[in-house]
C-alpha cells in the first residue's frame, strides 16, 4: 500500500501515515523516527536508553516478538526492584509506546490498558528573597547573569540557555521565549536591572560570533526545518546564542563542529556551589529560581492568571501549587501556639 508522506517540517497528524524508515537496525530506526518528528536530543537519548534496557531485560529478544506481558514485566521490575520514581517510570513507558507505535507500527489493545502511574503533586522548594540574593551574590560571570535571568523572568533553565540574540527586545523591554514547553511562545518582562548586563553579555557573544565567522565555522544549531529553509541563518548574528559556550563542540546528530550554548550541567554545578557557600540547606536546583519567581510575584499581589501566563502553564491548576506555599509560614495561617504564647506573657 502506498504511504502518504507528511508535509516537511511538521510532525504527521493523528492517523496520517509515517514515512518509511531507511535504517535497518532497530535502535537506529528509533533514532531516525525521533529526529523525523523533531523530538529533542534529550528525549532521543532517554528513549534509546529505555528501549535498550527493555531488550536486555528480556535477554536480547526482539521487541517485535514481545508484547503487553513483556512490557508489564519490565515496568514492574523497574518499580519493584529498581525503585524508580513515578516520572522515570512514565518516561520508560513512553519510550516503549513510541517504539511499538511509531517504529514497529504495532497498534494493539494492550497499549491502552497498561497502567500509567500518576505523579504525586509535591510542594515546590522556594527560596526567600534574601536567600536568592545570597545565592546570586556568590555566583560569577555568565552563570550569575543567567541565574538573574531565570529568577527575573521565571524561565526554565533550557529556555534561558537557548535564548538567541533576536529574542531580546530592549526597545520594548521584553524577552521572547520561543518554542517553550508544549511548543508555545510567550513574552516576558526584561528587568531594568538586567538591561545593561545583557548588553555587555551580547558584546562578549558578538566577539565570539565574529571569531567564528573569520574561522569559517558552520554556525549555530537551528530549530526543526529552518536550517534547510534558511541555510545561512545559522551563521547570522540574530540567531547566535546569548549565552554561548567558550569552546566548540561536535554536534552529536550532524557531526558538525559548531558553538553550542552554555551547558546545563556546568550551570547546575555552579548553582549548587553557591547554594552550599550561602549555607542554604534546602533541596534547591536552578528550577527553584522559577518556583521562587512565581511565589514572590504572588506575595507581591499579582493575580494568579498573570503568573500563569508568565510561566507558560496551560492550566491554572498547575500554577495554583504556589498558593499552597503562601498558605503556610509567615505570610499565611498563624499557629495557635503564637496566640497561646501571647496570653502567657500577660
Amino acid at each position: 500500500m502506498h504511504e502518504t508522506h507528511p508535509a516537511a517540517g511538521r510532525p504527521p497528524r493523528r492517523g496520517e501515515a509515517l514515512p518509511p524508515l531507511k535504517s535497518t537496525r532497530l535502535l537506529d530506526q528509533l533514532r531516525e523516527r525521533i529526529r523525523a518528528l523533531h523530538y529533542s536530543l534529550r528525549t532521543e537519548e532517554a528513549y534509546v536508553y529505555w528501549c535498550r534496557a527493555f531488550i536486555r531485560f528480556h535477554r536480547l529478544r526482539h521487541p517485535a516478538e514481545m508484547g503487553g506481558p513483556e512490557v508489564e514485566a519490565f515496568l514492574t521490575w523497574l518499580a519493584s526492584e529498581r525503585g524508580v520514581s513515578v516520572s522515570t517510570h512514565r518516561q520508560a513507558l513512553s519510550a516503549l509506546l513510541f517504539l511499538y507505535g511509531k517504529v514497529l507500527g504495532v497498534q494493539l489493545p494492550w497499549m491502552d490498558t497498561i497502567a500509567r502511574p500518576q505523579p504525586r503533586r509535591r510542594l515546590p522548594v522556594v527560596l526567600s528573597a534574601q536567600e536568592v540574593a545570597a545565592v546570586l551574590a556568590l555566583m560569577e560571570g555568565e552563570h550569575r547573569l543567567l541565574a538573574q535571568v531565570l529568577y527575573g523572568t521565571g524561565m526554565r533553565l533550557t529556555e534561558g540557555l537557548r535564548l538567541r540574540v533576536k529574542d531580546l527586545d530592549f526597545a520594548h523591554r521584553a524577552i521572547v521565549v520561543r518554542d517553550g514547553k508544549g511548543g508555545k511562545d510567550r513574552v516576558l518582562m526584561l528587568s531594568r536591572t538586567l538591561e545593561q548586563p545583557l548588553r555587555e553579555q551580547l558584546a562578549r557573544a558578538h566577539a565570539l560570533w565574529v571569531a567564528d565567522r573569520q574561522a569559517g565555522r558552520g554556525g549555530v544549531e537551528m530549530p526543526d526545518a529552518l536550517a534547510r529553509k534558511y541555510p545561512r541563518a545559522g551563521a547570522s548574528w540574530p540567531w547566535f546564542w546569548v549565552f554561548p559556550q567558550a569552546q566548540h563542540a561536535v554536534d552529536p546528530r550532524s557531526g558538525v563542529v559548531r558553538r553550542h550554548h552554555l551547558y546545563d550541567q556546568t550551570f547546575q554545578r555552579a548553582f549548587k556551589r553557591a547554594l552550599q557557600a550561602a549555607g542554604i540547606h534546602k533541596a534547591a536546583t536552578p528550577h527553584t529560581l522559577r518556583h521562587s519567581f512565581a511565589t514572590h510575584l504572588l506575595q507581591a499581589g499579582y493575580d494568579i492568571r498573570t503568573v500563569q501566563e508568565l510561566l507558560g502553564h496551560s492550566d491554572v491548576s498547575t500554577t495554583m501549587i504556589y498558593t499552597h506555599v503562601l498558605k503556610v509560614g509567615g505570610g499565611g495561617v498563624h499557629s495557635p501556639l503564637d496566640r497561646l504564647d501571647t496570653l502567657l506573657t500577660h
